[in-house]
């Protein structure tokens, strides 16, 4: 896809949403089943069924899905998506393009054997390797706007409001 064809895919939605901001707010949900045979859970993907269960380091066998892989997974595709949108729309000469995601857990936090270690991701480090002869300022400018745009980074970066509850 070029420039000129997602520009035209998407002026219609932005024109719309610009008529009537309550059109481009749109629910997006997830939902999952526990196993009842295991410590897992069934999560619906659209596609497939994604089973996630315990990571080896906290006692899992590994054959399921970890939800912490998954997170990060959630952004490498997010950021990548963006940023070949991105680049397509600034018309950016790009060519193979590798996205990382990664972070260290510390599982004593999550297993409850260290009150001071964190539960959870501290400090997640996001990388593109990019093909590309564009000039540096052209480069920042594709990773800002892909920073800026990435709905996982940004959910992330900015921590929406969180509830839980039951019924």
């Amino acid at each position: 896809m070029d420039a000129t064809a997602l520009k035209a895919m998407q002026a219609p939605l932005k024109e719309a949403y610009r008529d009537d901001a309550a059109r481009a707010l749109i629910t997006l949900r997830a939902r999952g089943t526990l196993d009842d045979q295991s410590i897992a859970c069934k999560v619906e993907t659209g596609r497939a069924l994604a089973v996630a269960g315990l990571h080896p380091a906290t006692g899992g066998s590994g054959l399921e899905l970890c939800s912490g892989d998954m997170l990060l997974e959630a952004l490498v595709a997010c950021a990548g998506v963006t940023l070949k949108a991105v680049a397509t729309a600034l018309e950016f000469k790009l060519g193979n393009v590798t996205v990382e995601a990664e972070d260290d857990l510390d599982f004593r936090g999550t297993l409850g054997v260290a009150r001071d270690a964190p539960v959870g991701f501290r400090e997640i480090r996001l990388k593109f390797d990019l093909d590309t002869d564009e000039p540096p300022e052209r480069i920042d400018a594709l990773l800002k706007l892909t920073e800026r745009y990435c709905v996982v980074f940004q959910t992330i970066n900015n921590k929406p409001a969180l509830s839980v509850s039951a019924n």
